[in-house]
């Protein structure tokens, strides 16, 4: 296999995806035991969380690739997958097992999501991704188109609580009327908890005899290694790297508001404040304004992401009247839903515990009729529909859902980036300043980009 190169790869699908071509049928086969052959990008660290899934599930693994062999044990030590073949470059994995494996688990840092989870869908290789499923806009446009071109892969990114019943109750509230029209969410988060806002850090240590540092940068640029500045975890507020508190949460905390408004791409995106200006990390504060077009179903409407501090105090909306009538406070964590006819509070990162506030409009309402089916589990629906045993799209936050909703997430980022109020057309192109174009794709380093690609 071959890394495409730019020209070829930009020029199979445009910046909001093809359509999908015709592929051919591609056949792969399960072990001699039955179970689904997996494969890791990543084996530490959160991808502990799969690992340990995909095991209780009655996966097996047949190889890895962890680019720091002090976490191997992640596979190693479980029962039954003593034999599987590490690798620290996720590439040889691929290479030599690609034919084998019928499910991939990516959870690497933000920047290397990309290229091993196109890789395997392009393959025929069903794929479970880590949130944030791309670090840019353009790179999870380009999984969507994927998805849609390879239709016997299923697919589902790392935001668990899409599981829960959160935001299926906040749904239901919503369709039942009790706060009218929609015409603003408002998501704020206690995040960033890592190092965030600050300067590169100056010269470089000596890379740890377990650590495969070209493979770590994998597609970012090269830079010296810094003991405690990236690896294991400090990576997530470096602008190379991670996607910030936006990245890191938004996948979360805003995963109701697709769920609920099916939104599409966002009409404008803009930063309403920051701390500073986008360096080597993230700024350590900001809010971020995006408006969404009205569509057959629902009028426009507006969003509010808060993050960080602001004036050193954590950057929220202000409390609501509804709620100081009750003598509440906002939750650290949460969505704030504002209707022609009433608000609505959720609580926390997953969409817990959503109420109508005041409380009286809660006890009038009551409970709403329930309108969705409930999910087995994230991981549980994600392996039933490989298995054959559910439909593809039984996984729900698919490529078709969470690539749409990781473009719209990071182009937060990238209106943060650029400084400015960006406008979009209906296809996800930047329209006032077509330059900002080119900051929603970043060249994979060479030799970092996915090995195949079916667009």
């Amino acid at each position: 296999m071959s890394n495409l190169n730019r020209r070829k790869f930009l020029g199979q699908v445009g910046l909001a995806g093809a359509s999908a071509l015709a592929v051919p049928n591609i056949l792969r086969a399960q072990g001699a035991n039955g179970k689904l052959q997996c494969g890791f990008v990543a084996v530490g660290g959160r991808a502990e969380a799969h690992t340990g899934a995909a095991h209780q599930l009655g996966l097996q693994c047949i190889a890895f690739a962890e680019v720091d062999k002090s976490r191997w044990g992640g596979v190693h030590n479980k029962e039954g997958w003593k034999d599987a073949k590490g690798y620290t470059d996720w590439r040889k994995m691929f290479e030599n097992h690609g034919k084998d494996l019928d499910v991939v688990f990516v959870a690497t840092p933000d920047h290397s999501h990309f290229s091993p989870s196109m890789t395997a869908v392009s393959m025929g290789i069903h794929c479970y991704t880590e949130k944030p499923l791309t670090w840019s806009v353009r790179e999870a446009q380009l999984l969507t188109a994927a998805y849609k071109a390879n239709p016997k892969v299923v697919t589902q990114m790392g935001n668990q609580g899409h599981a829960g019943n959160g935001w299926r109750l906040a749904y239901e509230f919503v369709k039942g009327g009790s706060i009218g029209d929609i015409t603003e969410f408002h998501t704020w988060t206690n995040r960033p908890i890592w190092p965030q806002g600050g300067k590169r850090p100056e010269g470089e240590d000596p890379i740890p005899a377990d650590l495969d540092w070209d493979a770590w940068i994998g597609p970012a640029p090269m830079r010296p290694f810094k003991k405690d500045a990236y690896h294991a975890f400090k990576w997530r507020g470096v602008v190379d790297f991670g996607s910030g508190a936006l990245g890191d949460m938004a996948c979360h905390t805003t995963d109701g508001i697709y769920s609920i408004m099916k939104p599409g791409y966002a009409a404008s995106a803009e930063p309403i404040f920051m701390t500073a200006p986008v360096d080597d990390q993230w700024p350590a504060g900001m809010t971020i304004k995006a408006t969404y077009r009205e569509n057959a179903d629902r009028g426009g409407f507006t969003t509010y992401w808060y993050e960080g501090k602001k004036d050193g105090q954590p950057n929220m909306p202000e409390v609501p009247e509804e709620l100081a009538k009750d003598g509440k406070k906002l939750p650290e964590t949460g969505n704030l839903i504002i209707g022609t006819k009433g608000k609505l509070l959720v609580q926390g990162d997953y969409w817990e515990s959503p109420r109508l506030i005041p409380e009286t409009a809660q006890k009038a309402f009551g409970k709403p009729k329930e309108l969705l089916e409930r999910s087995p589990g994230h991981h549980e629906e994600f392996v039933m529909a490989c298995k054959g045993e559910k439909p593809r799209e039984f996984s729900q936050s698919n490529f078709s859902y969470s690539g749409p909703m990781t473009a719209n997430i990071q182009l937060g980022n990238l209106c943060a980036r650029a400084g400015k109020k960006l406008e979009l057309n209906e296809a996800g192109e930047i329209t006032n300043d077509k330059a900002i174009n080119e900051l929603a794709w970043r060249e994979p380093r060479a030799g970092w980009g996915p090995l195949e690609t079916r667009v």
